[in-house]
């Protein structure tokens, strides 16, 4: 089973992560201490099919970046171990996720070098209490410690919430097909060098 556990304590977040990749995303149980990423978390479990139990005690009473970033460090870390050592994963994915008005590009590479390159101009500066400026925090946090090169690139959107949703909605969209195990090829590593790396 493709499945790794990850608890991480700072003197700012305590958190604990379980996730299964091979899940159906309809089960997890999520308490992130932010109702809107709760809610974002939600989509990307369902869409991705990654199983997941997440828990997270914050210092929301500063702001919801701590939170926001470790988290998607914490998810990173899970996703990477639960992968293993990659052998048989479809390794590229790329979506095209519409929501309503918002039109946004997700593409994915489970190359093992970390980075996020995303392009997104939100309207609105919060969605309720939340940052709109932290759903870039959390994809890049989620990359570099998945090893996963990440795309994004918002077409179309004029609403904050709409524009998020497909983020998250798509980054579960493309990497349900990235991890996903080519049976053709389940016995190798999906590059020439022989290996996935994180370095």
């Amino acid at each position: 089973m493709r499945t790794a556990e990850i608890n991480r304590v700072t003197n700012e977040t305590d958190i604990h992560i379980w996730v299964d990749l091979d899940g159906d995303g309809r089960e997890s149980d999520i308490s992130s201490g932010i109702g809107f990423l709760d809610h974002m978390l939600t989509l990307f479990s369902r869409h991705s099919g990654i199983q997941m139990s997440l828990s997270c005690e914050g210092d929301t009473w500063v702001d919801d970046h701590h939170s926001v970033e470790d988290i998607g460090i914490s998810l990173g870390e899970a996703v990477a171990e639960a992968m293993e050592d990659r052998k048989g994963i479809t390794r590229y994915s790329s979506y095209m996720l519409p929501m309503d008005e918002a039109l946004v590009l997700v593409a994915v590479d489970i190359s093992g070098r970390g980075g996020c390159y995303a392009e997104l101009n939100f309207p609105t500066q919060k969605v309720g209490t939340f940052d709109t400026e932290l759903v870039a925090e959390f994809m890049h946090a989620f990359a570099v410690h998945a090893g996963i090169t990440l795309h994004i690139r918002l077409i179309a959107g004029k609403n904050s919430h709409h524009i998020a949703e497909a983020c998250f909605k798509g980054l579960g969209r493309a990497m349900r097909e990235a991890v996903a195990v080519d049976e053709r090829f389940c016995e190798q590593i999906p590059s020439t060098k022989g290996v996935l790396s994180r370095e």
